[in-house]
């Protein structure tokens, strides 16, 4: 195998290959483009066409595509071949500038939300030189952004390059503030930690559930789940650490530096966490290794599932959004440093994050919104539907004292000593971790935990990045013309310290009690998705994005519309199915067994009248009757599911879905759930909870 340093990045259009194969002015240009948002010429355009199309050739490509991120939450492609013809008959390869810059896909396909007519299909992509280019099964990719014809923003990268556009300009105010005169410019930074399930490939083919919806729609708990919480970290079995050895040479051919892998705490689930990237950056490679786990998966004979609530009654799967903000010089603006009641330029930073995080919670919980991921949060597996934040005691009690116009006492830095000689002392970190926590300070950077396995991030950190950018902005508005800066300053984080300390909660997000706390501090508690869309319209949100124009009111309604529209599409499908396995599947299944048994109580009882055994006849009985209870119930879900199509708007019809189908289908699951601990294993249609979670 080829030495991992060299492997790292082969596949990636990369900084070290565009300064090998660009002229040194191209180069110099191309950066400056990606570093300051400079124009691009097209001289330095086709330079930059011709490298990347000899590169992509030597790579075995013949395609070229503009990678785009629609608003259908995954990625979408369109590939042409780099062959053109000659006049003799024969073909060229080419790829000019043009065609690197500017794509011409059809966007009538893909979700507007009511921006533009269905029959207008004309939409453009355009190059994001600040994510690399790569090749990927013999095509060249090159992440664009998406909009349409009269250049409404189609897609998720535009808005998100805009907000971290936003964020590197009011933050460097701030960084100005405390002498830092040689910050170019400043991004965040994201670690996305991915959970997901791998079962066989063979059992996941015979369940139209996992197939069509991604998630079991039936199916009782095995007698053994995930109580024990022996799989947590435990021995890798041989062929999910055979997938995950694949996984993380791909990963690295594609310059996505995986680090970290294990088991979760379900049976089956697992995690893999990669090292901080530009946020950009972050949410592109993110996108494509759910892509290439899915695909990998398949070659070890195994299904992946990102669905964030494949299996009732076990845990989830979420994606940890790490997130920070640095500058080009090197400096974590979270970074507490070893004395942070001292380090007022983290204060500053930290106390912008807690009211930008309070005045946005709605935001944040839109962010994060959608069908599956309602099964998990506030389910004891994830953080509640309630936006909070965890700092820890220490800086708590730091802004707490800043607060009362108290001198701060750091927390004394305390080692760990195990009382063994051989084992090493080491220090104790100054801050636990709140895994309840919805968004927890984790030493020097947040973690956003509410977001779903399948999701894309860039939503999220588009919130982030907006949200706290307009409060840098705010405070530097303030601090710029102070004439004490160090009392203006300390007034400052401690006013707003005061104004938004009720988004701070360090203890159990689990605990009954912090409903009522929560409720009684003023915090949202938008449980569903439903209820949470329409947050994106209120007046504060619509402004703030057009402030900074990452989105206009128009843009944000179509994402509105969208969302609803998806979320009443996906439960249809997901009804659609279920009706179709119960029909289809388990009550036919439930019959013939059911007419086995009364056979042979028949049999007996025609040999000596009354052999049969009661207990044959009651099974019978009780098997009977949740066949009939089934049998009724569907008729009324036939009936109240094409309620749903009188609804002649989409936010109406989602409702239904949420408020009488939804429940509905939990309440005929029960009952299919009985009847599958009641079948005889050989007659039951469907592979169980059992042999899925503990079959690889």
């Amino acid at each position: 195998m080829e030495k991992l340093t060299d492997l790292f990045g082969s596949n990636v259009f990369g900084d070290d290959v565009m300064r090998e194969r660009l002229p040194k002015d191209v180069y110099k240009e191309l950066k400056e483009t990606i570093r300051n948002g400079k124009d691009l010429d097209l001289d330095i355009a086709n330079a930059v066409a011709h490298a990347m199309k000899e590169w992509a050739l030597e790579k075995g490509a013949t395609h070229f595509t503009h990678w785009f991120q629609p608003l259908t939450g995954i990625t979408a492609e369109k590939h042409d071949s780099f062959i053109s013809p000659t006049k003799n008959g024969g073909i060229t390869l080419e790829f000019s500038g043009k065609e690197l810059i500017k794509g011409e896909p059809d966007a009538s396909s893909f979700p507007s939300g009511g921006l533009r007519a269905t029959f207008e299909a004309r939409g453009y992509t355009a190059w994001d030189p600040s994510s690399y280019a790569f090749v990927k099964e013999n095509t060249l990719c090159i992440p664009t952004a998406f909009c349409s014809y009269s250049g409404e923003v189609l897609d998720k990268k535009t808005p998100l390059l805009r907000s971290m556009e936003a964020i590197s300009k009011e933050a460097k105010r701030i960084t100005k503030l405390f002498g830092h005169d040689n910050v170019g410019s400043i991004t965040t930074t994201v670690g996305c930690e991915q959970e997901y399930f791998l079962i066989d490939k063979k059992l996941f083919d015979e369940r139209k559930d996992l197939k069509y919806t991604g998630r079991t729609l039936v199916g009782a708990r095995p007698p053994k789940g995930q109580e024990l919480d022996d799989h947590y970290f435990g021995n890798l079995r041989p062929r999910v650490s055979e997938f995950m050895h694949d996984l993380d040479i791909e990963l690295w051919k594609y310059g996505i530096f995986a680090k970290t892998k294990h088991n979760e705490v379900s049976p089956s689930q697992h995690e893999m966490a990669p090292v901080f990237t530009t946020t950009n950056l972050a949410t592109d490679q993110n996108q494509l290794t759910m892509e290439l786990m899915k695909k990998l998966a398949e070659k070890h004979g195994l299904a992946c599932l990102l669905q964030e609530k494949p299996f009732a009654g076990v845990n989830g799967s979420g994606k940890h959004n790490n997130w920070s903000i640095s500058t080009d010089t090197g400096i974590n603006l979270l970074e507490p440093g070893a004395s942070p009641k001292d380090n007022a330029q983290f204060l500053l930073f930290l106390v912008a994050v807690i009211k930008a995080v309070d005045e946005y919670q709605d935001l944040l919980r839109w962010s994060v919104a959608s069908p599956g991921n309602d099964h998990r949060l506030g389910a004891n597996e994830a953080p509640p539907a309630i936006v909070s934040m965890f700092l820890g005691d220490e800086l708590t009690d730091i802004l707490e004292a800043i607060s009362q116009d108290k001198k701060a006492d750091g927390a004394e830095q305390k080692s760990i000593i195990l009382g063994v000689h051989v084992l090493p002392d080491f220090i104790k970190d100054t801050t636990d971790r709140n895994r309840t926590s919805p968004f927890a300070f984790t030493g020097n950077k947040f973690e956003f935990r509410m977001l779903g396995s399948a999701a894309s991030v860039a939503n999220p950190n588009t919130v982030l990045n907006t949200a706290v950018a307009d409060v840098l902005g705010e405070f530097a508005d303030r601090l710029e013309g102070a004439k004490d800066f160090g009392e203006a300053l300390r007034v400052l984080v401690k006013e707003e310290y005061l104004a938004h300390k009720r988004i701070v909660f360090n203890g159990n997000n689990y605990s009954p009690e912090w409903l009522g706390e929560a409720k009684k501090r003023g915090l949202l508690n938008l449980v569903s998705s439903v209820d949470a869309f329409p947050v994106l319209l209120a007046d504060k949100n619509v402004a703030l994005y057009e402030k900074y124009k990452v989105l206009n009111r128009c843009e944000l309604a179509s994402r509105v519309e969208i969302s609803f529209d998806s979320y009443a599409k996906t439960l249809n499908i997901e009804a659609l199915t279920f009706a179709d396995m119960l029909r289809k599947q388990i009550i036919p299944s439930a019959n013939e067994y059911l007419s086995s048994i009364l056979s042979e109580i028949a049999t007996a009882n025609a040999a000596i009248p009354g052999l049969a055994m009661k207990s044959q006849v009651e099974l019978a009985t009780k098997i009977s009757g949740l066949v009939d209870c089934l049998s009724t119930k569907l008729e009324e879900f036939d009936s109240v599911l094409l309620s749903t199509h009188d609804h002649s708007d989409s936010e109406s019809c989602a409702r239904a879905f949420h408020d009488e189908v939804l429940p509905l289908m939990s309440e005929i699951r029960v009952v299919a759930d009985e009847l599958e601990l009641m079948v005889d294993s050989e007659y039951w249609p469907i592979p169980t909870y059992g042999e899925m979670l503990y079959s690889v």
